[in-house]
Protein backbone atom coordinates (compact mmCIF):
# COMPACT_ATOMS: atom_id res chain seq x y z
CA UNK A 1 0.00 0.00 0.00
CA UNK A 2 2.93 2.58 0.46
CA UNK A 3 4.37 1.83 -2.56
CA UNK A 4 1.36 2.50 -4.36
CA UNK A 5 0.92 5.34 -2.29
CA UNK A 6 4.51 6.63 -3.29
CA UNK A 7 4.56 10.11 -5.22
CA UNK A 8 7.67 9.39 -7.03
CA UNK A 9 6.72 6.60 -9.60
CA UNK A 10 10.42 5.83 -10.24
CA UNK A 11 10.61 4.63 -6.58
CA UNK A 12 7.37 2.33 -7.01
CA UNK A 13 9.13 0.99 -10.17
CA UNK A 14 12.16 -0.19 -8.73
CA UNK A 15 10.07 -2.08 -6.33
CA UNK A 16 9.26 -5.84 -7.38
CA UNK A 17 5.44 -5.59 -7.15
CA UNK A 18 2.83 -8.30 -8.76
CA UNK A 19 -0.53 -8.56 -8.40
CA UNK A 20 -3.04 -11.63 -9.28
CA UNK A 21 -6.75 -9.99 -10.64
CA UNK A 22 -9.44 -11.99 -9.12
CA UNK A 23 -13.00 -10.44 -9.94
CA UNK A 24 -14.45 -8.47 -12.57
CA UNK A 25 -15.08 -4.90 -12.45
CA UNK A 26 -17.07 -3.14 -15.47
CA UNK A 27 -16.29 -5.34 -19.03
CA UNK A 28 -17.66 -4.01 -22.20
CA UNK A 29 -18.82 -6.57 -24.62
CA UNK A 30 -17.93 -9.73 -23.00
CA UNK A 31 -20.46 -11.26 -20.20
CA UNK A 32 -18.99 -13.83 -17.88
CA UNK A 33 -20.87 -16.45 -16.53
CA UNK A 34 -19.06 -17.69 -13.28
CA UNK A 35 -16.40 -16.96 -11.30
CA UNK A 36 -14.14 -19.73 -12.83
CA UNK A 37 -14.73 -18.92 -16.42
CA UNK A 38 -13.48 -15.35 -15.82
CA UNK A 39 -10.01 -16.58 -13.84
CA UNK A 40 -9.62 -19.23 -16.59
CA UNK A 41 -9.76 -16.50 -19.80
CA UNK A 42 -7.97 -13.56 -18.04
CA UNK A 43 -4.72 -14.82 -18.86
CA UNK A 44 -5.09 -15.02 -22.46
CA UNK A 45 -5.79 -11.13 -22.05
CA UNK A 46 -2.30 -10.61 -20.59
CA UNK A 47 -3.90 -10.24 -16.95
CA UNK A 48 -2.21 -12.36 -14.07
CA UNK A 49 -4.44 -15.48 -12.29
CA UNK A 50 -3.87 -17.15 -9.61
CA UNK A 51 -2.95 -20.72 -10.66
CA UNK A 52 -3.76 -22.19 -7.11
CA UNK A 53 -7.90 -21.14 -7.70
CA UNK A 54 -9.78 -24.54 -8.32
CA UNK A 55 -13.43 -24.89 -9.40
CA UNK A 56 -14.70 -27.89 -6.84
CA UNK A 57 -18.02 -29.06 -5.30
CA UNK A 58 -18.93 -29.74 -1.74
CA UNK A 59 -18.20 -29.54 1.57
CA UNK A 60 -16.01 -32.42 1.43
CA UNK A 61 -14.18 -31.21 -1.08
CA UNK A 62 -13.65 -27.37 0.42
CA UNK A 63 -12.51 -28.71 3.32
CA UNK A 64 -9.41 -30.92 1.65
CA UNK A 65 -9.02 -27.96 -0.66
CA UNK A 66 -8.44 -25.96 2.78
CA UNK A 67 -6.39 -28.68 4.36
CA UNK A 68 -3.71 -28.16 1.03
CA UNK A 69 -3.77 -24.84 1.17
CA UNK A 70 -2.71 -25.09 4.49
CA UNK A 71 0.16 -27.24 3.87
CA UNK A 72 1.35 -25.70 0.73
CA UNK A 73 1.55 -21.80 3.05
CA UNK A 74 4.89 -22.04 3.93
CA UNK A 75 6.25 -22.90 0.09
CA UNK A 76 4.29 -20.13 -1.79
CA UNK A 77 6.48 -17.09 -2.56
CA UNK A 78 4.05 -14.78 -0.62
CA UNK A 79 2.04 -14.29 2.59
CA UNK A 80 -1.56 -15.87 2.20
CA UNK A 81 -3.88 -16.21 6.01
CA UNK A 82 -6.44 -18.31 4.17
CA UNK A 83 -8.77 -19.54 1.97
CA UNK A 84 -11.91 -17.58 0.30
CA UNK A 85 -14.83 -19.55 -0.88
CA UNK A 86 -17.26 -18.34 -3.32
CA UNK A 87 -20.20 -19.49 -4.99
CA UNK A 88 -19.09 -19.99 -8.93
CA UNK A 89 -22.23 -18.53 -10.68
CA UNK A 90 -22.64 -15.12 -11.14
CA UNK A 91 -25.90 -14.70 -11.45
CA UNK A 92 -26.35 -16.73 -8.13
CA UNK A 93 -23.94 -13.99 -6.45
CA UNK A 94 -26.46 -11.23 -7.50
CA UNK A 95 -29.41 -13.05 -6.30
CA UNK A 96 -27.89 -14.08 -3.49
CA UNK A 97 -26.37 -9.90 -2.74
CA UNK A 98 -24.06 -8.47 -0.26
CA UNK A 99 -24.42 -7.28 3.53
CA UNK A 100 -22.94 -4.25 4.60
CA UNK A 101 -19.57 -5.27 4.57
CA UNK A 102 -19.14 -8.38 2.71
CA UNK A 103 -21.52 -10.56 0.13
CA UNK A 104 -23.34 -13.53 1.30
CA UNK A 105 -21.94 -15.50 -1.53
CA UNK A 106 -18.11 -15.58 -0.12
CA UNK A 107 -16.76 -16.42 3.21
CA UNK A 108 -13.25 -16.41 4.03
CA UNK A 109 -11.95 -19.89 5.72
CA UNK A 110 -8.35 -18.83 7.65
CA UNK A 111 -5.69 -20.86 8.83
CA UNK A 112 -4.53 -21.55 12.50
CA UNK A 113 -1.89 -18.43 13.14
CA UNK A 114 1.72 -19.58 12.94
CA UNK A 115 3.20 -20.00 16.33
CA UNK A 116 6.72 -20.18 17.88
CA UNK A 117 8.50 -20.89 21.59
CA UNK A 118 10.55 -18.01 23.58
CA UNK A 119 10.94 -16.90 27.03
CA UNK A 120 9.52 -14.49 29.02
CA UNK A 121 12.43 -11.84 29.98
CA UNK A 122 10.40 -9.08 31.62
CA UNK A 123 6.87 -7.93 32.69
CA UNK A 124 6.50 -4.07 32.12
CA UNK A 125 3.13 -2.05 33.46
CA UNK A 126 2.49 0.60 31.14
CA UNK A 127 0.37 2.88 31.75
CA UNK A 128 -2.52 4.51 28.57
CA UNK A 129 -4.64 6.83 27.64
CA UNK A 130 -7.64 6.47 30.01
CA UNK A 131 -4.92 5.23 32.75
CA UNK A 132 -5.29 1.62 32.07
CA UNK A 133 -2.17 -0.22 33.58
CA UNK A 134 -1.70 -2.92 31.49
CA UNK A 135 1.10 -5.58 31.79
CA UNK A 136 3.29 -6.00 28.30
CA UNK A 137 5.55 -9.22 27.93
CA UNK A 138 9.17 -8.38 26.81
CA UNK A 139 10.58 -11.38 24.75
CA UNK A 140 13.59 -12.96 23.62
CA UNK A 141 13.05 -12.37 20.18
CA UNK A 142 11.40 -14.76 18.23
CA UNK A 143 10.42 -15.05 14.49
CA UNK A 144 6.92 -15.77 13.31
CA UNK A 145 5.77 -14.90 10.21
CA UNK A 146 8.37 -13.02 9.09
CA UNK A 147 8.53 -10.82 11.60
CA UNK A 148 10.81 -10.51 15.01
CA UNK A 149 8.38 -10.67 17.65
CA UNK A 150 9.61 -9.12 21.05
CA UNK A 151 7.28 -7.85 22.82
CA UNK A 152 3.28 -9.28 23.92
CA UNK A 153 0.74 -7.43 25.39
CA UNK A 154 -1.21 -9.68 28.26
CA UNK A 155 -4.59 -7.65 27.92
CA UNK A 156 -5.26 -7.68 31.44
CA UNK A 157 -3.68 -8.63 35.06
CA UNK A 158 -6.86 -10.98 35.23
CA UNK A 159 -5.92 -12.85 31.63
CA UNK A 160 -2.18 -12.74 32.81
CA UNK A 161 -2.87 -14.51 35.95
CA UNK A 162 -5.73 -16.94 34.41
CA UNK A 163 -2.55 -17.96 32.27
CA UNK A 164 -0.13 -18.07 34.93
CA UNK A 165 2.22 -15.95 32.88
CA UNK A 166 5.58 -15.48 35.08
CA UNK A 167 8.92 -13.74 34.36
CA UNK A 168 11.41 -16.51 33.37
CA UNK A 169 8.79 -18.55 31.82
CA UNK A 170 8.95 -20.54 28.39
CA UNK A 171 6.25 -19.16 26.31
CA UNK A 172 4.17 -20.41 23.19
CA UNK A 173 3.14 -17.44 21.35
CA UNK A 174 1.23 -16.30 17.89
CA UNK A 175 0.17 -13.16 15.63
CA UNK A 176 -3.40 -12.99 16.22
CA UNK A 177 -5.17 -12.74 13.00
CA UNK A 178 -1.14 -12.66 11.56
CA UNK A 179 -0.68 -9.27 12.86
CA UNK A 180 -1.01 -8.91 16.88
CA UNK A 181 1.87 -10.87 18.93
CA UNK A 182 0.18 -12.92 22.27
CA UNK A 183 1.23 -15.11 24.34
CA UNK A 184 -0.97 -18.34 23.69
CA UNK A 185 -0.06 -20.46 27.05
CA UNK A 186 2.71 -20.93 29.34
CA UNK A 187 5.24 -24.23 28.57
CA UNK A 188 4.91 -25.64 32.27
CA UNK A 189 7.10 -28.62 31.72
CA UNK A 190 9.88 -26.07 31.06
CA UNK A 191 9.27 -24.33 34.00
CA UNK A 192 12.31 -24.17 36.51
CA UNK A 193 11.40 -22.60 39.91
CA UNK A 194 12.87 -19.59 38.95
CA UNK A 195 10.12 -17.72 37.52
CA UNK A 196 8.25 -14.78 38.99
CA UNK A 197 4.80 -13.86 39.40
CA UNK A 198 4.12 -10.09 38.60
CA UNK A 199 1.36 -9.05 41.18
CA UNK A 200 -1.20 -6.04 40.50
CA UNK A 201 0.57 -2.63 41.41
CA UNK A 202 -1.01 -0.63 43.99
CA UNK A 203 0.65 2.57 42.82
CA UNK A 204 1.16 3.78 39.21
CA UNK A 205 4.41 2.90 37.72
CA UNK A 206 4.68 6.32 35.90
CA UNK A 207 3.35 9.19 38.72
CA UNK A 208 2.69 7.26 41.71
CA UNK A 209 -0.94 7.50 42.18
CA UNK A 210 -3.39 5.43 43.75
CA UNK A 211 -4.39 2.70 41.69
CA UNK A 212 -7.90 1.28 41.73
CA UNK A 213 -10.55 -1.33 39.97
CA UNK A 214 -14.01 -1.13 39.60
CA UNK A 215 -15.96 -4.02 40.59
CA UNK A 216 -17.87 -4.46 37.12
CA UNK A 217 -14.26 -3.78 35.27
CA UNK A 218 -11.32 -6.08 34.70
CA UNK A 219 -9.18 -2.48 34.07
CA UNK A 220 -6.63 -1.84 36.65
CA UNK A 221 -6.65 1.95 36.21
CA UNK A 222 -4.19 5.05 37.37
CA UNK A 223 -5.92 7.96 39.13
CA UNK A 224 -3.30 10.33 38.79
CA UNK A 225 -4.82 13.93 37.00
CA UNK A 226 -1.39 14.98 35.87
CA UNK A 227 0.02 11.27 35.06
CA UNK A 228 2.56 12.06 32.44
CA UNK A 229 1.44 8.82 30.58
CA UNK A 230 -1.59 9.82 30.39
CA UNK A 231 -0.60 13.16 29.17
CA UNK A 232 1.56 11.63 26.42
CA UNK A 233 -1.22 9.69 24.93
CA UNK A 234 -4.19 12.00 25.38
CA UNK A 235 -1.57 14.35 22.85
CA UNK A 236 -0.92 11.60 20.54
CA UNK A 237 -4.58 10.58 20.01
CA UNK A 238 -5.43 14.24 20.33
CA UNK A 239 -3.48 14.83 16.97
CA UNK A 240 -4.15 11.88 15.18
CA UNK A 241 -5.46 11.35 11.95
CA UNK A 242 -8.67 9.99 12.62
CA UNK A 243 -8.92 12.56 15.34
CA UNK A 244 -7.70 16.70 15.07
CA UNK A 245 -5.43 15.34 12.38
CA UNK A 246 -2.19 17.56 12.85
CA UNK A 247 -0.02 16.36 9.99
CA UNK A 248 3.58 16.71 11.31
CA UNK A 249 3.05 16.55 14.97
CA UNK A 250 4.10 13.00 15.56
CA UNK A 251 5.13 10.83 18.68
CA UNK A 252 8.63 12.30 18.63
CA UNK A 253 7.64 16.29 18.51
CA UNK A 254 4.86 15.15 21.35
CA UNK A 255 7.70 13.84 23.27
CA UNK A 256 10.12 16.54 22.71
CA UNK A 257 7.00 19.05 23.42
CA UNK A 258 6.65 17.46 26.70
CA UNK A 259 10.36 17.06 27.94
CA UNK A 260 10.66 20.63 26.85
CA UNK A 261 7.70 21.48 29.34
CA UNK A 262 5.82 23.41 26.71
CA UNK A 263 2.48 21.45 26.65
CA UNK A 264 1.00 19.80 29.55
CA UNK A 265 -1.97 19.13 28.14
CA UNK A 266 -3.79 19.35 24.45
CA UNK A 267 -5.10 22.97 24.88
CA UNK A 268 -1.22 24.09 25.52
CA UNK A 269 -0.53 22.67 21.56
CA UNK A 270 -3.16 25.97 20.58
CA UNK A 271 -0.19 28.76 22.78
CA UNK A 272 3.03 27.03 20.49
CA UNK A 273 5.29 29.87 19.01
CA UNK A 274 7.54 29.12 15.97
CA UNK A 275 10.59 30.05 18.61
CA UNK A 276 8.97 27.13 21.04
CA UNK A 277 8.97 24.45 17.50
CA UNK A 278 12.59 25.98 16.80
CA UNK A 279 14.00 24.79 20.28
CA UNK A 280 13.24 21.11 18.91
CA UNK A 281 16.41 18.85 17.65
CA UNK A 282 16.04 18.94 13.66
CA UNK A 283 13.76 21.73 13.47
CA UNK A 284 14.31 24.43 10.54
CA UNK A 285 11.78 27.38 9.64
CA UNK A 286 10.08 25.76 6.98
CA UNK A 287 9.01 22.90 9.58
CA UNK A 288 7.99 25.00 12.02
CA UNK A 289 5.67 26.95 9.80
CA UNK A 290 4.01 23.82 8.34
CA UNK A 291 3.66 22.70 11.85
CA UNK A 292 1.84 25.68 12.90
CA UNK A 293 -0.09 26.02 10.11
CA UNK A 294 -1.25 22.52 10.65
CA UNK A 295 -2.02 23.39 14.09
CA UNK A 296 -4.18 26.14 13.26
CA UNK A 297 -5.94 23.98 10.38
CA UNK A 298 -7.07 21.44 12.94
CA UNK A 299 -9.53 24.60 14.70
CA UNK A 300 -11.79 24.05 12.38
CA UNK A 301 -12.87 20.28 12.49
CA UNK A 302 -16.31 19.50 13.07
CA UNK A 303 -17.81 19.56 16.41
CA UNK A 304 -17.87 15.38 16.37
CA UNK A 305 -14.19 15.00 15.56
CA UNK A 306 -13.24 17.49 18.20
CA UNK A 307 -15.47 15.62 21.32
CA UNK A 308 -13.53 12.02 19.63
CA UNK A 309 -10.15 13.80 20.20
CA UNK A 310 -10.95 14.86 23.27
CA UNK A 311 -10.90 11.30 24.68
CA UNK A 312 -13.31 11.08 26.91
CA UNK A 313 -14.31 8.08 28.99
CA UNK A 314 -17.70 6.67 27.86
CA UNK A 315 -18.29 9.39 25.32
Amino acid sequence: AGSLRQLDPKITARRPLALFCYAPGVIEGYDFGCQSGFLSAIPDWGLPANPLAEKISGVEEVIAYHNRLAEARESLPYEIDGVVIKVDSFALQRDLGEKSRSPRWAVAWKFPPRQAITVVEDIVASVGRTGVITPTAYLRPVEVSGVIVSRATLHNWEEMERKDIRIGDTVVIERAGDVIPAVVRVVLEKRSGSERPLTVPAFCPECGSPVTKLPEEVAVRCQGLACPAQIRESIIHFASRNAMDIDGLGEKYIDQLLRLELVHDVADIYQLTASDLMRFERMGDKLAVNLLNAIAASKRRELATFIFALGIRHV
